[in-house]
């Protein structure tokens, strides 16, 4: 069942809205959970992409962990049914008040980013009367072949802790008593379709596990981030992502000490493709050179495109087998950036007609703004 099937169930309701197909996103988990599995890999949803309670409580209960970067995340991700024992909290500025809840939480561990966090962290544990476990996300300095907005394993990101401040880190160590180093962790950027940029990372990564074992330190977890990407262009084609190819590159490339676990933290390639951002056609404009389809969703409701230009498939649910015709399809914000596509072809476009954008389940919801006091109508689930 797709979202262009299910026309009916939308057209009296008031737009914009985001549409999920909670079908998909089941047989997507399995896919995941199932491949993963194979190799004992574990798997952490990335929160960021989209924190829908109703989202978050299917992937919790598929046995998922939960990979936090805010405090409120961390939060609601126990609120939801993930359990603190698969609970990580990443992120480049944790406030003092993120960290401490976090640590009442007793989640599994916090991916540090500087020696400067890690020293508040253990001062904050202290005063808590707690063992802070931490992971030290190292910056990899691999390039993920992506847009550059979301690329952060460069030495140029703010991301991460370099090679060459790992020495200083474990010569402090014993000035930190309540904190105890499990893993490492590594995240480069996200929707990246190349996998070959990942076996580089494995070369990367099996450096810095052989360097902290000769250090003689013990590591429990190595955290290879994520950033699988989707299709955009082909949702239907390829609704699933290949997690089955996904995870091989690592079993056959990582070098893995014994008794070391393999944490990932996938976002995007779960939820992207089981929500569409659904809209109503306010007005068709005839200009100079082009015709506008003019929407009642805009950036404020999905900022992918503005932000990092990127497509999403559009579709006129409304008019499927009409004629095609060029438009360029924009929303009713006062920005020229306010845009989802130039001069696409679809099925004539008429006031009133819904749209659908596709694969806006990552990065959609999660995003949207009240910039020009813009309101988004309550997600419908199908």
């Amino acid at each position: 069942m797709v979202v262009s099937e299910n026309t009916g169930l939308f057209e009296n309701r008031s737009t914009p809205f985001y549409a999920y197909n909670l079908e998909l996103l089941d047989k997507t988990l399995k896919a995941c959970k199932t491949a993963s599995g194979k190799y004992g890999f574990e798997v952490h949803y990335a929160m960021k992409a989209n924190s829908n309670p109703r989202i978050l409580q299917k992937v919790a209960a598929a046995g998922f962990g939960a990979d936090c970067v805010s405090g409120n995340e961390v939060k609601f991700a126990l609120l939801n049914g993930f359990t603190s024992g698969k609970t990580v909290f990443a992120g480049v500025g944790k406030s003092d008040t993120e960290i401490q809840d976090a640590l009442n939480g007793n989640i599994l561990c916090f991916n540090c980013e500087s020696i400067e966090e890690i020293a508040v962290l253990n001062e904050l544990a202290q005063t808590a009367g707690k063992m802070a476990q931490i992971a030290l996300r190292i910056n990899p300095n691999v390039n993920a072949n992506t847009h550059h907005y979301i690329t952060t394993g460069l030495d140029e990101n703010k991301f991460g802790i370099s090679q060459q401040q790992l020495p200083a880190i474990l010569n402090e160590l014993k000035n930190w008593p309540h904190i105890k180093i499990i893993g490492i962790h590594f995240h480069i950027g996200s929707q990246i379709t190349d996998l070959e940029v990942f076996k580089n990372l494995c070369t990367r990564v099996n450096e810095f596990n052989r360097w902290f074992s000769d250090n003689q330190i013990k590591l429990q977890i190595v955290n290879v981030g994520g950033g699988l990407g989707v299709d955009y262009t082909h949702p239907e084609r390829n609704a699933i992502p290949d997690f089955e190819s996904y995870f091989e590159v690592f079993h056959r490339f990582l070098e893995i000490q014994p008794g070391q676990e393999i944490h990932f933290e996938l976002g995007r390639a779960l939820v992207a493709h089981c929500g569409d951002l659904v809209s109503r056609v306010l007005y068709v404009k005839k200009g100079l050179k082009t015709q506008f389809a003019i929407l009642d969703a805009g950036m404020t409701e999905l900022m992918r495109p503005a932000l990092y230009q990127a497509r999403h498939k559009i579709v006129n649910l409304s008019n499927p087998n009409g004629v095609d015709h060029p438009y360029d399809v924009v929303g009713p914000v006062c920005e020229s950036s306010d845009c989802f596509a130039k001069n696409i072809h679809l099925p004539e476009v008429r006031r009133g007609d819904l749209i659908a954008i596709r694969t806006a389940g990552a990065y959609g919801e999660v995003m949207a703004s009240r910039y020009n006091l813009r309101e988004l109508e309550e997600a419908v689930f199908y």
